[in-house]
């Protein structure tokens, strides 16, 4: 049977994938946690036999044990023997194999999110927030790069939670790839499913843009960052409309794949952060690549150093060595002053190591998830009950708290502590302390159809993206709205702020018109040779991308937050349109059954055929979203699909609601309902 099933594959793993000898390891580089899950005996069977599925049987006396070796000493099988050898990265897209230019284009994305100064655990494939897999081991990488050096136009790579399934006929104007992660059955769609699935090699926590393979470092986060901590002054702390955060104290936590992003945005806000982080080595990673720029060792000298610059109204983000716990516990007990705060933690992976308890070293932290759960379990818990109730006494002083969506609100509720429902009887309608999307980047950008666009040059050459931020910047008239004015001296001062780690992308928020007018003058550059091709996406985390109530869909509130129609109708149809890469994940960042997301990558090859693509996929990609919105009542964008009704009379229609009157509304039910 094997030798049949050998011989039926042209695309394998054959002995020479299988390195004779483990390949070297930087000690110097983070490693992922022990994960830990109690399969049975019968299970653990299960998983070394998934595994083996990758490997032709000759090959399996041997591997067997070092896969069991893997599954008992790191709670996964990674198969760290299929590694290719040293540093993997997004290179140029000319020196990757291939038969189609999108084939690349993929491998460049791939790679660049296993990039040693991007990926937080990359010897575990793990892009950021602590669980986000590229896929779940390297058997899987290195036959999804013989499929990706194989297909053509005429064929579609179909991979299931990082599982290659292969190869189907299509035709060019179909996506190259479709991608979906732990997209698991409702009665199954938990945290502890989820665990014992991804033990057992069969699930892949794709994050939104690690499985999704569009990850371009901690820039991809800045803008929405920059964004939100930029309204909330307005909105909050009485800044103006054209006012920045100069003298205003921003206090957070988190210096990882995403929360990295924190300290330049705040910096480029004209703001003063101070960030907590427990892991000196993300702390050093952002000092090398310059986002942030002083490192504090107490509580006192984070304050001291933040009020010096304060005063003198200089931007500088500044990283504390230690628990966010203590910060602010220091900050209450000291009346120190803060305009803003918030969190940005991987509370989605709460017991996980996505949270560090206070009082506890992170050598600790990782020794007790490896040794003693139990225990680490009850200090997260006391932490969480600690950091609720200093945020408590810190708001109540005037502080404006919001909660990142990272799920750290909802891992407060799941402790215990009901108080913090917004509604006093469940989770359903939020919490007292509102998201980000619901009080400020919802209303203020999303609603509107403002969102994450974003675009990889795939030459590798950084006078590719200075020309294509010149020709984005030409696009955008800031007189138009605020958001517009915002986003022009964000792109016009793109490269002075040094937001580059990996290949060479940006990232820069627009709206449905103006992301597809900016797709086409890409393309047309392409097509004139101005540049090399473009791989154009977005994250995930935008205006239809992901329906998740505790964060992209917080500020929706007819009801509708808690459906999955909008991420899953966005994914199909975006595949339905072409776009080149379509993915649809579980979990995105705020965990396993909280949220599901869909994305997609444009390769620009400066063709007419992508012109057509971009023009039908570009708006719909956007307006499904706001469609959603306006449904939902959302008064700007009520406003938005009535413009782009106006504006696509013969083509496109958006359903709009008409809205009830509150008091006719409050008098039939106090009539009738005594």
């Amino acid at each position: 049977m094997n030798k049949d099933i050998y011989e039926a594959m042209t695309i394998k793993l054959t002995k020479e994938d299988i390195p004779p000898v483990m390949p070297k390891m930087d000690p110097a580089l983070r490693r992922a946690p022990k994960r830990v899950v109690n399969l049975e005996k019968d299970e653990i069977e299960l998983a070394l036999k998934n595994a083996l599925r990758y490997i032709p049987k000759e090959f399996h006396e041997k591997l067997a044990p070092e896969f069991l070796d893997e599954l008992m000493e790191h709670g996964r099988i990674y198969g760290y023997r299929f590694r290719p050898e040293g540093r993997i990265y997004g290179k140029p897209i000319d020196e990757y194999k291939g038969k189609c230019i999108e084939a690349k284009a993929i491998q460049v994305m791939i790679d660049n999110n296993l990039d040693f100064d991007i990926a937080l655990y990359p010897y575990e494939l793990v892009t950021y927030g602590e669980t986000g897999q590229v896929c779940q081991n390297w058997m899987q990488y290195r036959l999804i790069k013989k499929y990706l050096e194989n297909m053509t136009q005429d064929q579609t790579l179909v991979v299931a939670s990082g599982h290659p399934t292969g190869l189907f006929r299509s035709k060019p104007e179909a996506p190259r790839a479709i991608i979906t992660n732990a997209l698991m059955i409702g009665a199954f769609d938990d945290y502890d499913n989820w665990a014992r699935a991804t033990a057992l090699g069969v699930a892949n926590y794709g994050q939104m843009t690690a499985g999704g393979w569009m990850y371009i470092g901690p820039q991809g986060i800045v803008h929405g960052t920059y964004s939100t901590i930029l309204n909330a002054a307005r909105l909050f702390c009485g800044v103006p409309k054209d006012g920045d955060l100069a003298g205003k104290l921003f206090v957070t936590s988190g210096l990882g794949g995403m929360s990295g992003a924190q300290g330049k945005a705040t910096v480029i806000a004209h703001g003063v952060g101070i960030i907590a982080e427990v892991d000196i080595s993300r702390i050093h990673t952002r000092l090398e690549q310059g986002w942030i720029n002083k490192i504090a060792r107490s509580p006192e000298e984070a304050f001291k150093m933040a009020k010096e610059k304060m005063a003198s109204k200089e931007a500088c983000a500044i990283a504390f060595h230690g628990n966010i716990v203590d910060l602010l516990e220091y900050a209450a007990q000291h009346n120190e002053h803060i305009d803003l705060l918030s969190d940005q933690t991987s509370c989605h992976a709460v017991y996980d190591g996505g949270y560090c308890p206070v009082g506890i070293s992170f050598e600790e932290r990782t020794r007790l998830l490896a040794e003693d759960r139990k225990k680490f379990r009850e200090l997260v818990d006391e932490t969480l009950k600690r950091h609720y109730e200093v945020i408590k006494k810190l708001t109540s002083r005037g502080v404006y708290f919001f909660d990142y969506g990272n799920s750290f609100l909802k891992s407060i509720y799941d402790i215990g502590i009901k108080e913090i429902s917004k509604n006093g009887r469940d989770d359903k309608g939020g919490f007292i302390f509102p998201s980000y999307v619901e009080d400020i980047l919802g209303p203020e950008l999303f609603d509107y159809g403002y969102g994450p666009f974003r675009w990889v040059c795939l030459s590798g050459k950084k006078e590719d993206l200075l020309k294509t931020d010149h020709a984005a910047l030409e696009l955008v008239d800031p007189t138009r709205r605020y958001q517009d004015r915002d986003n022009y001296m964000w792109i016009k001062n793109a490269d002075k702020n040094g937001l580059v780690v990996g290949t060479q992308a940006r990232i820069f928020y627009q709206d449905a018109m103006s992301r597809t007018n900016i797709a086409l003058k890409f393309n047309e550059m392409v097509r004139n040779g101005e540049i090399g091709p473009v791989m154009l996406g977005r994250d995930h985390h935008d205006v239809s991308g992901t329906d998740s109530p505790f964060r992209e869909t917080s500020n929706i509130k007819d009801g509708s937050s808690i459906m999955a129609d909008m991420a899953t109708q966005c994914f199909a149809g975006n595949a339905a349109r072409g776009m080149t890469m379509v993915a649809l994940h579980n979990g995105g960042g705020v965990g396993i059954g909280k949220s599901v997301n869909g994305g997609f990558g444009m390769v620009l090859d400066g063709s007419h055929r992508v012109d057509e693509i971009l023009m039908q996929a570009m708006p719909w990609d956007v307006m499904g979203g706001v469609a959603r919105r306006a449904w939902a009542r959302n008064p700007h964008s009520i406003e938005t699909a009535i413009e782009y009704n106006r504006a696509n009379r013969g083509t496109d229609h958006i359903t709009l609601p008409y809205i009830a009157d509150e008091n006719l509304i409050k008098r039939v039910i106090d009539e009738k309902i005594k």
